[in-house]
């Protein structure tokens, strides 16, 4: 046995870490690099979504020359109130706002009562044309807005209904979206169940009722959010239907008196659009677990 001084260090041979740990290490390296970069790509994402509302408020207490200067600046040089000031002189606020509400409310209103109806019976009742009927309304989902805004103003004005709020209302009572959402719902309802509730002497509708609209809670309300949404955002088409400044809705009036013949008023445009934004943002704020849970449990079933 071979001896060394004390002051020789004694050589020692190199201890490599065994092959499982070095792939569990490389494993775990590359792990956070992949959190890394989708928390990097959810940054950049979340700063596309509130880089324009945040200018957007901002915007809203900023004079009107800060708009015209270049380059921009995102903090307003010199804070006004002028700008709401403005808008709830010019605008008649309380009308648009209730021209706004009434239709959206309204709206909402029919897309929970009539689309679960015709949803359930997609899903749940037999009759002929039952799947070129599903067909129709896929179809009209994938349908662009703007295809049906000549022939919905022909209907309406044949009717009489321009400039009225039947004719606001009325196209949009039954969404496709509500009628699919539903659907997607009432599939997972076991055909069993049904026909204990057929035998106990109960008819199609009081199955609907007692059975369907219960367990369609979290969709109904997810539903009712979208629509009521997208129903106050609406612009297009009451900008058609609508003639007379009393019927005008929110955005067509913001649109409307803010924008001159030469020049718009950017600072009324951004006051208005955050007091157009403002209820709609505490409603999904309030509401947003009904949302994710109403699509979580739609599926894709069938």
């Amino acid at each position: 046995m071979a001896t060394y001084p004390a002051s020789q260090p004694v050589p020692t041979s190199p201890v490599s870490a065994p092959p499982g740990r070095r792939v569990a290490g490389a494993a775990a390296g590359q792990g956070r690099g992949r959190r890394i970069l989708v928390y990097a790509l959810l940054g950049v994402g979340l700063v596309l979504v509130i880089g324009p509302f945040v200018w957007m408020v901002l915007g809203s207490f900023k004079p009107q020359a800060e708009f015209l200067r270049l380059p921009p600046t995102w903090l307003p040089e010199t804070w006004t109130t002028g700008n709401y000031e403005r808008l709830f002189q010019n605008l008649d606020f309380p009308r648009f706002f209730t021209n706004s509400f009434v239709v959206a409310t309204a709206v909402t209103i029919g897309n929970l009562i009539f689309a679960p109806m015709l949803g359930w019976a997609l899903a749940k009742l037999e009759f002929r044309g039952k799947g070129f009927l599903l067909l129709l309304v896929l179809a009209t989902l994938m349908l662009p807005a703007s295809a049906t805004l000549i022939p919905l103003y022909v209907l309406m004005s044949t009717l009489n209904l321009v400039n009225t709020y039947p004719g606001l209302i009325l196209p949009f009572l039954a969404g496709p979206l509500g009628v699919f959402l539903t659907r997607q719902l009432f599939l997972g309802i076991p055909d069993e169940l049904i026909e204990a509730a057929r035998i106990d002497g109960a008819g199609e509708f009081g199955i609907f009722w007692r059975i369907g609209m219960p367990l369609a809670a979290p969709v109904l309300a997810t539903l009712g959010i979208l629509t009521f949404l997208g129903s106050w955002n609406s612009f297009i088409y009451p900008l058609v239907m609508t003639q007379e400044p009393a019927m005008y809705t929110l955005p067509v009036a913001l649109a409307t008196f803010a924008t001159g013949q030469y020049q718009a008023d950017h600072g009324m445009l951004m006051a208005g659009s955050v007091v157009l934004v403002v209820p709609v943002l505490i409603v999904f704020v309030l509401m947003q677990r009904w949302i994710t849970e109403g699509v979580a449990t739609t599926g894709l079933k069938g």
